[in-house]
């Protein structure tokens, strides 16, 4: 893996778009564009399954960081790799597209006198978030990764899972993200179209990884996932471990949680919680698209009636390579 070139960002010459997203039209929204699945066959869900079908899941929220729920497609302005989209197939606000979340606790032993309340906090989130149609699974990682419990419904044991996990040793975080949105998550497979996200508690060192902060960022916009992160680090300086956490959350369209105290980050899950119920979901063909593999950049921005709002999205994808 190694050093690569920075996560890619909408270019300097973007400007937010002026003209509102057009409405699909009335008949049968979302279903051009959308194949429909062979029986018998499994294939994972991912962005690049869709060929030119983007799924954007977003939030928006005022000046006070209340979440605004009742806003409509025109209020929003939309470029993909600087051009509009050639169509919108669909928008809606999305509570109840099942989620499909990880929790990756950081078991280094830099964070060993914290542990007790990220596990307690973990544990009182699956029990407020979880559907009968969500999966979770729970994994540690220090210099390596442990999974103690896979995706499941089953909130006992997701609990022992937590429970089965002990700090010690060094930190491997980009590696352990890597692989996590790697072998979790691009390789999901799903019936229907489901929200991914992974919420990362911990301080954001790294002192072990082979991987870089880029190279962990780009596998997790390639297997869509939006990753939240919470800070142990309660320190009045949020320091290089508080800057790697944000640019994670930043560039796949989550956010960072900073706890004053310890006992705080269980506030940090509760507005995760609170978040992954209050998104909108945006369905779109984009202009001149080619499978060609390159990272496509995103820029949604607020008009009419957003125009003073922070929407929040991640910053691309990843167009699917050319079929062999």
């Amino acid at each position: 893996m190694g050093q690569t070139a920075p996560v890619a960002t909408p270019p300097a010459q973007q400007t937010a778009p002026q003209q509102p997203v057009q409405a699909p039209p009335q008949e049968a929204p979302g279903a051009t564009g959308l194949s429909a699945r062979p029986q018998g066959q499994d294939q994972p869900f991912q962005l690049t399954v869709r060929a030119n079908l983007v799924s954007l899941v977003f939030t928006v929220t005022d000046k006070k960081g209340r979440f605004v729920k009742d806003l409509h497609l025109s209020d929003f302005g939309l470029l993909d790799n600087g051009l509009q989209p050639e169509k919108v197939l669909d928008f809606k606000q999305q509570t109840d597209l099942p989620l499909r979340v990880g929790i990756m606790l950081d078991t280094s032993s830099s964070i060993r006198t914290r542990f007790k309340f990220e596990q307690d906090s973990a544990i009182d989130f699956f029990l407020s978030v979880m559907h009968q149609n969500d999966r979770a699974f729970v994994e540690g990682f220090d210099v390596q990764t442990y999974l103690p419990q896979d995706y499941t419904n089953n909130i006992d044991l997701l609990d022992q899972g937590i429970r089965k996990l002990r700090p010690g040793g060094g930190t491997a975080l980009f590696d352990s993200l890597y692989k996590t949105c790697r072998d979790q998550m691009l390789a999901l497979q799903a019936d229907n179209e489901v929200r991914k996200a992974l919420i990362l508690v911990s301080d954001g060192d790294d002192n072990y990884s082979r991987a870089s902060m880029t190279d962990a960022i780009k596998m997790c916009q390639r297997a869509d996932t939006i990753v939240y992160t919470i800070s142990t680090d309660t320190s009045p300086t949020r320091g290089k471990g508080g800057a790697v956490l944000e640019s994670i959350s930043g560039a796949t369209g989550g956010r960072t949680f900073f706890p004053i105290k310890l006992e705080d980050v269980a506030i940090g899950f509760k507005n995760i919680e609170i978040e992954l119920r209050s998104q909108y979901l945006l369905q779109y063909r984009p202009a001149e698209f080619t499978q060609d593999g390159k990272f496509r950049t995103i820029l949604l921005r607020g008009a009419n009636r957003a125009k003073d709002l922070t929407v929040r999205a991640r910053t691309g994808y990843f167009a699917p390579r050319p079929p062999q």
